[in-house]
């Protein structure tokens, strides 16, 4: 420890973000005030000439895209554009052999499942009673197993048709029903009643389910450090003047548009009655997280020896003595610290160095 006379300020806790400026912290340091670093308050709302980008989405994760497993033709068509669905109902049905000859493999399968066990079960009892061989009652045993997979096989390939195994399908007649697999509303419908269709990907119909919307617009870069996953948003719309919906964050774009500078923000919104539309405009105002309050000090006040940071502060009545801290790296004329002071400290900021110079040749 050493006496001398320096210049020295209170550490105090401030909110973390870098709005002042270097003359302001030279006149704090001078004068021994605290310093306090403010964020900017109020919310962050898209760019009035970006209000363009910003616009209601279907919600990817509730759209379902109908597509038929075989081909065949359209009938029985129940339901068109605007019509409400819920998770279960028919939308239509498809006339399909392929469909019938898959059934047809399924029963005779299962006929030949039932055959196989009584084989198998009588040989077995019959090489018990040394009236089989042993090659006879493994061969019954064998096609037993095979009889098995072969019933597993068309099983699995009626469930992929949507279709139920344990239903009566005696008398299934080829007509293949297509269910509706979430509740919503159909959106968009690409087939007419008795019109043949492939199973080439292509959707006859889509659902959607708008309880929830998305809406998507442009952050520019400069911005996105105040914008994280889970913050809170609120939506206006020019369909609905002087109202309000919420949301939040759930997605910010991995890259940077090359030519606007800006990232894709995605909001979740709940969507009560269907009243925002998909493609319908709307003006996005992100809502800042809650302040975090941190510690600053002077550059100045900062010194570093063998790679490690260390400020002067007052132990007693005109004793200072070195702690060791671990600071920010940021330029600028303040210094964010992580560890190593508590709020209240007093530290040195005019004649550390001279401080230093002091212990120096006193360790000499």
């Amino acid at each position: 420890m050493t006496r001398f006379t320096v210049g020295f300020m209170f550490v105090a806790a401030a909110l973390s973000a870098p709005a002042c400026g270097h003359s302001d912290a030279a006149t704090a340091a001078a004068d021994g005030e605290a310093i306090q670093a403010k964020t900017p308050e109020g919310p962050v709302s898209l760019d009035q000439k970006m209000l363009a980008a910003g616009k209601v989405q279907f919600d990817e994760e509730r759209v379902a895209r109908i597509v038929v497993p075989l081909g065949g033709q359209v009938i029985d068509l129940r339901v068109k554009v605007g019509d409400a669905v819920r998770r279960g109902d028919t939308l239509c049905a498809i006339n399909s052999r392929e469909a019938a000859a898959s059934v047809g493999e399924y029963i005779e399968a299962r006929k030949d499942v039932e055959l196989a066990e009584k084989t198998a079960a009588m040989t077995e009892d019959l090489f018990a009673h040394e009236a089989a061989s042993r090659i006879a009652m493994q061969q019954a045993q064998s096609d037993l197993a095979k009889a098995r997979s072969r019933a597993a096989r068309t099983e699995e390939s009626l469930r992929v048709l949507g279709l139920n195994p344990r239903d009566d399908l005696a008398e299934f007649n080829g007509r293949l029903p297509i269910t509706a697999p979430l509740t919503g509303i159909v959106i968009d419908r690409r087939v007419t009643a008795g019109q043949f269709v492939q199973s080439d990907g292509t959707p006859i119909m889509t659902i959607a389910d708008l309880s929830t919307v998305w809406v998507v617009g442009d952050v520019f870069e400069r911005d996105l450090q105040r914008v994280s996953p889970g913050q809170t948003a609120s939506i206006t719309t020019a369909a609905y003047p002087g109202e309000t919906f919420h949301g939040r964050v759930n997605y910010i774009s991995d890259s940077i548009d090359a030519a606007t500078r800006t990232a894709k923000v995605r909001v979740s919104v709940a969507n009560p009655g269907g009243r925002l539309k998909p493609e319908m405009f709307a003006s996005v105002s992100l809502d800042l997280e809650a302040h975090n309050r941190v510690m600053l000090v002077p550059a100045d006040a900062v010194f570093t020896e063998d790679g490690r940071a260390f400020v002067y502060t007052e132990v007693g009545s005109g004793t200072f003595a070195r702690r060791a801290v671990d600071v920010s790296q940021s330029e600028g004329p303040l210094r964010r610290v992580l560890a190593g002071l508590r709020p209240g400290d007093r530290v040195v900021v005019d004649g550390a160095l001279l401080l230093r110079q002091r212990e120096q040749r006193r360790a000499g």
